[in-house]
């Protein structure tokens, strides 16, 4: 980043007033008559009701409309272990996004703690007073078991975004990417380098999608997940292939997808051109993908390609699904964010994409005419204002139909 940049973001954050989020009031308070109310002896009326019905919490507080965005700060953005208190300025980024884009309210909550199984039980002492959970920048494996183990303990809607977010924009992009290079899903042999909380989480979503296993080959850093590899952590047995193929070259020969959710620079473009015709190459490293896009279109021409940068086309971006996806589960009250949820966010999302753009939509990024589904337009804009309609709704559909809606 530049000086002048770093120093923007600097600014940026401590100007007019430190952080990006306050509490704003949404009642009035400016009399005797309405403190009374808002507090003593009001407010007991609801705390009554509550103690008799706790469903009642959503009609008397703020419970129905509140999410927890938590982190503990072991893998902050691409930085690693930054610490709790260093990760609150990326959690209240999430906060403005989700007010922004859903108008879903926020607390930011950094809990200073390594251990799993403590993270587990401060996050659900805490739960009551929240009607979703979103997890943020929780290292892998210690990850996958937080949230399985919040979502067998708690009855409302929790979300690693890092995990199902990502999925959800990655599998909608890469489907609507499948069909523009005339291929199906389960012919597709995919190459994901990175095997933490994404590419996990990306490649089981594909494989509920269609995806065949065999045709999937997860890289690490040691190399390609394969089924005589020792010390491999249970979520990665679950790729480990029967196969010849060792590194990330050998994975690349012949492959018609590429999945980067890893690091800079790590796909050379010599593995580029030994990829299939009419590749399809996601490099999702931020700031730096893992091949940068003039390093592809010099080589090919028959490549559709995303990172997820703002400044390249395809953006990537999980502020298309996470916003919506906990709109929908808490306009009906979810008890969880299912499976079916998620594959609703996935058709949704894929599907406004070949409809036509708002002009509001091109006005915001500077373009007249000329955007419209196709190789260098697979998914939404971040700030198209039918996200918050159409993938919501479809997700609290979704929610209805499979048993998980409280109302």
């Amino acid at each position: 980043m530049s000086d002048i940049l770093r120093q923007a973001a600097l600014n940026y954050h401590s100007q007019p007033v430190p952080g990006k989020v306050c509490i704003a009031l949404s009642k009035p308070t400016g009399t005797q008559y309405d403190l009374s109310l808002a507090y003593t002896p009001g407010v007991a009326e609801p705390v009554k009701e509550i103690a008799k019905d706790a469903s009642t919490a959503y009609q008397y507080t703020n419970k129905g409309n509140l999410v927890a965005v938590i982190s503990n700060g072991t893998a902050v953005l691409g930085l690693g272990k930054m610490g709790a208190l260093a990760s609150k300025p990326v959690m209240e980024g999430k906060a403005a996004l989700f007010k922004r884009f859903a108008g879903i309210d926020v607390f930011d909550i950094e809990i200073d703690c390594d251990n799993p199984q403590d993270l587990v039980d401060t996050i659900v002492r805490i739960a009551p007073t929240f009607g979703g959970i979103n997890l943020e920048d929780i290292k892998a494996s210690e990850c996958f078991f937080v949230e399985a183990e919040l979502k067998k303990r708690l009855n409302i809607p929790v979300l690693h975004d890092d995990q199902q977010g990502t999925a959800i924009v990655v599998s909608a992009a890469l489907l609507n990417a499948l069909d523009l290079q005339g291929l199906r899903l389960p012919d597709a042999k995919i190459v994901c380098l990175g095997a933490g909380a994404a590419g996990i989480a990306t490649m089981r979503l594909l494989l509920k999608l269609g995806a065949v296993r065999e045709n999937i080959y997860l890289v690490d850093r040691e190399g390609v997940i394969h089924s005589g590899r020792q010390n491999l952590t249970n979520e990665k047995k679950e790729f480990a292939n029967v196969t010849s193929k060792r590194s990330l070259a050998d994975a690349m020969h012949d492959a018609n997808v590429f999945i980067g959710v890893s690091g800079p620079q790590l796909l050379a473009p010599e593995m580029v051109q030994t990829m299939a015709k009419r590749p399809i190459i996601f490099a999702l490293s931020n700031p730096v993908p893992e091949i940068m896009p003039e390093d592809v279109w010099r080589i090919r021409n028959d490549v559709i390609l995303a990172t997820g940068r703002s400044d390249y086309p395809n953006q990537v971006n999980n502020v298309l699904c996470f916003p919506y996806l906990f709109r929908g589960a808490l306009d009906v009250r979810a008890a969880t964010i299912n499976e079916e949820m998620q594959l609703a966010a996935v058709d949704a999302i894929r599907s406004l994409a070949k409809e036509p753009v708002p002009d509001d939509v091109l006005a915001a990024y500077g373009i007249e005419h000329g955007l419209a589904f196709g190789p260098a337009y697979l998914i939404p804009k971040p700030v198209d204002p039918r996200l918050k309609d159409q993938v919501s709704a479809a997700v609290a559909k979704a929610a209805i139909a499979s048993g998980v809606a409280g109302i």
